[in-house]
């Protein structure tokens, strides 16, 4: 007779080692990126003034890899995305995603050791929230969370909130005036200016 222990312990054992490699929960998932980008941000070689552009560059693939762009370009657009051809949908992830690149790029090559801490996790499939805090060397804590999507058996944040401000909605907020006051093809003629400028 086979005792219940053994059998737990394989039954355990077939669940942990058989669970997709991408199957990774939100708040690992997010950790992970987060680590990558910090090991890039620490790395002595990508320091110099020389290497700024290699630097973001590694960066902007470790960030890829966690965020949806499509999905938040799509949500910042909102009701209006639907009207879009295939091409001007693509054209304006990339609007989006350069946007949010020099929007933000500065401000994560600003780190400086602050701590992170992974507070929460909610799963509500195919969505997830999760918390962080971010410790400045003051003391001083900044909530940031994270919504996730699981597509294709990975999640992938689609909206950051930053004390208390949806990023996504934030955008569509101010695309929608621009949109009702003008047209679609006045908000890409200053997205386009923005990635010049």
């Amino acid at each position: 007779m086979i005792r219940k222990p053994f059998l737990l312990f394989v039954l355990c054992t077939i669940l942990l080692f058989n669970r997709p490699v991408n199957a990774a929960e939100p708040m690992q998932r997010l950790h992970e990126a987060v680590d990558k980008v910090i090991q890039v941000l620490k790395d002595p070689s990508l320091k110099a003034p020389d290497k700024t552009e290699q630097r973001r560059q590694a960066i902007r693939k470790a960030v890829s890899e966690i965020f949806d762009f499509q999905e938040m370009a799509k949500r910042a657009l909102a009701r209006y995305w639907r009207k879009r051809t295939p091409e001007e949908k693509k054209e304006f992830v990339m609007l989006f995603r350069n946007l949010l690149e020099r929007t933000y790029l500065k401000r994560i090559e600003a780190y400086r050791d602050e701590k992170i801490l992974y507070t929460d996790e909610r799963i509500d499939p195919p969505y997830a929230l999760v918390k962080t805090v971010v410790v400045t060397s003051k003391g001083v804590e900044i909530p940031i969370n994270y919504r996730l999507m699981k597509k294709n058996d990975k999640w992938m944040v689609y909206d950051v909130i930053i004390e208390g401000v949806s990023l996504v909605n934030n955008y569509r907020k101010q695309f929608s005036q621009i949109i009702r006051t003008s047209s679609y093809e006045e908000l890409v003629k200053r997205l386009k200016q923005k990635q010049q400028g």
